[in-house]
C-alpha cells in the first residue's frame, strides 16, 4: 500500500499539480492538509474520475484535511474522540480506514510563537491526538498510520540550522515532548527507520531563496504502529514537487508498506 501525505497549501491553487502528481505516483491513499476549502466545494468529482474515493473536513479559508483512497474508505470521523466534551474549533484531523489500515490525516497547529495562545493550543492538540489514539486504537495489533504536517521538527537534524530556530516554535522541548509521547505509545517515525542523515527536509519557506539554499525542516511525518512499521518497504520525500510553477511550500512524503 502506497500512502502519501502532502500539505498542499491551498488545493484550489494546486489542483492541477495534485492531479498530475497522482497520475504519476499513483498512491493508494493520499492524505492532504491545508486544503483551505469548504466541504461543499471540495473536488470529489475530479478524484472520482481518477479512480479514488475521497472525504474532506474543511472550513473554507483556513485549514482543511482530506483522505483520498482507491483501496476503500470507511469509518470516517473528523475531530477527536478523546473523552472530552469540547470539539476542536478547527478542521485539522480526519480519520478513515483504507484497506486494513486505520489512518489519520493531521494538520497540527503552527503555534505562531512560543507562549502564544496558539502555541498552547498546539500542545493541547497533540495531547488530544495522543489520548484519542489510546482510546480508539490497539497499536499492538492493528496497522495504524498517522500522517501529516506536524509543524514539529523532531530532532535538531531535522532543521537546517538549529541555532537559527532557538527560541522559536517547531523545535521547543515542549513540542518535541508532545510528539515523543506519540512515539512512546509504540509509533515509529518510519522515515528515520530508513534514513539517518540530516538535511533531509519536507518544508522550505517561500522567502529568502530557502529552497535552493537548502534551508528547510522535516515537519511532515509518517508515524506507523509496529505492525505497519514492520511492513515498510520504501520511503521518499518527493522534493521535485517543491520545484516548478506555484509549488506548495511542502513536498509530498511517500511511504510504501507491504500491507493489503
Amino acid at each position: 500500500m502506497r500512502i502519501a501525505t502532502w500539505n498542499v497549501n491551498s488545493l484550489k491553487a494546486r489542483l492541477n499539480r495534485v492531479e498530475a502528481w497522482i497520475d504519476n505516483v499513483k498512491p493508494d491513499v493520499l492524505c492532504l492538509q491545508e486544503t483551505k476549502m469548504a466541504d461543499e466545494v471540495f473536488p470529489h468529482g475530479m478524484f472520482t474520475s481518477l479512480g479514488y474515493e475521497s472525504v474532506h473536513h474543511g472550513e473554507g479559508r483556513w485549514n482543511g484535511v482530506a483522505v483520498i483512497s482507491k483501496v476503500g474508505l470507511s469509518d470516517v470521523r473528523s475531530g477527536f474522540a478523546d473523552g472530552r466534551d469540547d470539539s476542536d474549533p478547527d478542521a485539522r484531523i480526519l480519520w478513515a480506514t483504507c484497506g486494513d489500515v486505520r489512518l489519520a490525516s493531521c494538520y497540527v497547529p503552527n503555534g505562531r510563537e512560543v507562549g502564544h495562545d496558539h502555541w498552547h493550543y498546539k500542545l493541547d492538540w497533540l495531547g488530544r491526538l495522543h489520548d484519542d489514539l489510546v482510546v480508539n486504537t490497539d497499536l499492538a495489533v492493528d496497522p495504524v498510520v498517522v500522517v501529516g504536517d506536524f509543524n514539529v521538527a523532531v530532532e535538531d537534524r531535522d532543521v537546517w540550522d538549529p541555532k537559527v530556530w532557538e527560541g522559536a516554535t517547531h523545535v521547543t522541548s515542549e513540542e518535541r515532548t508532545a510528539v515523543q509521547r506519540l512515539i512512546d505509545l509504540g509509533f515509529v517515525d518510519v522515515f528515520r527507520q530508513l534514513y539517518d542523515a540530516g538535511d533531509l527536509f519536507s518544508w522550505w519557506d517561500y522567502r529568502n531563496l530557502a529552497f535552493p539554499k537548502g534551508r528547510g525542516m522535516r515537519i511532515d511525518l509518517v508515524l506507523a504502529s509496529p505492525v505497519a512499521a514492520a511492513a515498510l518497504d520504501f520511503m521518499v520525500i518527493d522534493r521535485n514537487e517543491r520545484k516548478g510553477e506555484k509549488p506548495s511550500d511542502h513536498a509530498p512524503v511517500v511511504a510504501d508498506f507491504a500491507l493489503s
